[in-house]
Formats: structure tokens, C-alpha cells, sequence
């Protein structure tokens, strides 16, 4: 169990030639209005290999958006560290790209324009950013709508736009928190289908959040299930469910498999009792 590797320049001490994601002893805890300390995760310790989709999964208030907020640098842990290639996570980077489940576009800028805009932050010269940002909307199908603003596409767009803005800065590891928790059930699928497609071209390491144990196990080499209060890790399982070679995202055929439906039940009854 590993997550992606992330050159990014946060400061620690030398910890190895641990390649991956390295989730160490992690606890976390709040402290509340009433001067209370409420604990939202509670020893947690997995690792995630490069190219790995991890797809997580449990009950609301099982800590999984604080995890990836902690993955992502957003805060930090109580207890424990997070590594990645070795080097402990202290601050956001750019080597770690963050899908929101409500897209984050600039509604002033075209579609275009936003996917370019990590490049240009990065320095990357006009040319190339423009010749970047189509081959990514081409890849989410999303190449005719390149001169719209956001306010001009649908919910499933919008949420494409901003998984080629996040793609496009070429980040090691993909965090995303329930990205297509918001759309429509058509939209989902084709999104999911588009994901793994995506996942499937580029290889990245993915670290998911859903509450649909369907959609885990159609993503996902592996399922993480968390219990809540505290959030602690209950399960890691791969997912060995068959796929056709020649139509490997064909959703239908994967979910009737017996491997696919016998997962769906443990998993959900791990989540449950």
C-alpha cells in the first residue's frame, strides 16, 4: 500500500529512500468552541505505491476529507507523519494536485485560460502551456469548449475542466474529495468511465473519497475502509474484479461480475457493523 511521490521542496530530515506514500502513526484532533478535544483520526498507517488508485470509503465523520487535507498539506497531523518519496509533508505543493467536489475555476478566465493557469504559475512559457492545455481538454473531451467561461457548462463539464487544470501541471499524486459526489447519475458514470480511462493513459497515483462503494471498486486498485470517531483504518483490500481487455472501462460488465458484487458486500458490510 503506497501513494505517489511528490518532488515537491518541503523541508524534513532524512527519512529513507521510502519511495510512495507513507502514512506513519497519524493522529489528529480538534479542539472545539467549548474548549473540548475531539479526535477525527486516530493511528493511522498505510502506504500507497505509485501508479496506485486508493479509493476510500466510510460512515461521514470517519476523517477521510481530513486525511487528504493533511495529504494535500492543508494541515497537519497531531501525531505521526506523511511522507512522500521520503520527505515529510509540511505545506501545499505543487506536486500534489487537489480535485474539489465542487469544481474551483475562475469564472473570469475561459476554460482554456484556467486550465493554463498552474503552468503559468509555474513559469511554463505561453507556447507550451496553450499546446498543454488543449492535449488535456482534448483527453476530457472538452477541446469545443475551450473559449466558454465556466458559467457556461454544465456541472460534469466544469468538474472535466478542472481535472485537466489539475492534470495539466503534471503532479505526482491526485487527491480528490468526492469529485463527482454533486452530479447527476448519467454524468457520474461517464465521469468515472473518463477517470479510469484518464488513470489508465497517464498512470498517476490517486487517492479518492467517495461514499459510493460501487464507484470505489469500479475506480479503485485498492478500497480503504475507515471507522468513524476516531477515524481509524478497518479495512485495505485490492480489488481483483475481472475486466475485458479489449473493453476494460465497459461499467455494465464489470459490475455483474460475482467478483465485483461479493466485494460490494463486504465492503458495505465493513462499513456498517
Amino acid at each position: 500500500m503506497t501513494v505517489t511521490p511528490t518532488t515537491g521542496t518541503e523541508n524534513t530530515g532524512n527519512t529513507g529512500d521510502q519511495s510512495g506514500v507513507v502514512i506513519r502513526h497519524v493522529t489528529k484532533t480538534f479542539d472545539t468552541e467549548r474548549g473540548e478535544k475531539v479526535t477525527a483520526l486516530h493511528d493511522i498507517n498505510l502506504t500507497i505505491a505509485n501508479h496506485d488508485f486508493i479509493c476510500v470509503v466510510g460512515q461521514s465523520g470517519c476523517g477521510k476529507t481530513t486525511l487528504l487535507s493533511m495529504l494535500a498539506g492543508f494541515e497537519k497531523p497531531t501525531e505521526g507523519e506523511l511522507l512522500i518519496n521520503g520527505r515529510r509533508i509540511e505545506r501545499p505543493d505543487a506536486k500534489r494536485g487537489v480535485v474539489f467536489q465542487k469544481p474551483q475555476l475562475y469564472p473570469w478566465l475561459n476554460v482554456r485560460r484556467n486550465v493554463e493557469f498552474g503552468m503559468k504559475v509555474q513559469g511554463v512559457d505561453r507556447a507550451r502551456r496553450e499546446r498543454i492545455a488543449d492535449e488535456y481538454l482534448e483527453m476530457v473531451g472538452l477541446s469545443d469548449a475551450a473559449d466558454r467561461r465556466p458559467y457556461e457548462l454544465s456541472g460534469g463539464m466544469q468538474q472535466r475542466a478542472q481535472i485537466a487544470r489539475v492534470l495539466a501541471t503534471d503532479p505526482d499524486l491526485i487527491l480528490m474529495d468526492e469529485p463527482f459526489g454533486a452530479l447527476d447519475a448519467l454524468t457520474r458514470e461517464n465521469l468515472q468511465v473518463e477517470l479510469r480511462r484518464i488513470w489508465q493513459e497517464k498512470r498517476k497515483t490517486v487517492f479518492f473519497i467517495t461514499h459510493s462503494v460501487d464507484e470505489a471498486i469500479f475506480l479503485g486498485t485498492r478500497v480503504i475502509v475507515m471507522t468513524a470517531h476516531p477515524g481509524t483504518v478497518k479495512m485495505d483490500v485490492p480489488v481483483t474484479v475481472p475486466r475485458d481487455p479489449d473493453h476494460p472501462e465497459d461499467i455494465d460488465a464489470v459490475r455483474n461480475t460475482p467478483q465485483f458484487i461479493a466485494l460490494e458486500h463486504e465492503i458495505s458490510d465493513a462499513i456498517h457493523h
